[in-house]
């Protein structure tokens, strides 16, 4: 391994235990010993989201109107943060 990658994974490891200790409110000394669960469970999520955004984007190439799908997305982003910044709940089953 060439120095220029350790110090890049050093790097990396240490940003996210150091996010971990934050939103958790956990000791570092503790997320330092659950530092190799850590890297692999954000290994398995980098994984997943890589794996399912390759998918979408495979049948975005094969449908025939992309820019429709493309836009009916957005639309739907768009009126859920506009609901959630208006304080609007929808009605629960």
């Amino acid at each position: 391994m060439s120095t220029r990658a350790a110090a890049l994974s050093g790097l990396v490891v240490g940003g996210l235990m150091l996010a971990v200790a934050w939103v958790f409110e956990l000791p570092a000394d503790r997320v330092a010993v659950l530092a190799p669960v850590i890297v692999v469970i954000a290994a398995v999520v980098a994984g997943f989201a890589i794996f399912w955004f390759r998918a979408a984007a495979d049948s975005l190439r094969a449908a025939r109107r992309p820019r429709l799908i493309l836009g009916a997305a957005a639309a739907v982003v768009v009126l859920g943060v506009l609901l959630t910044l208006l304080g609007i709940e929808l009605p629960r089953e």
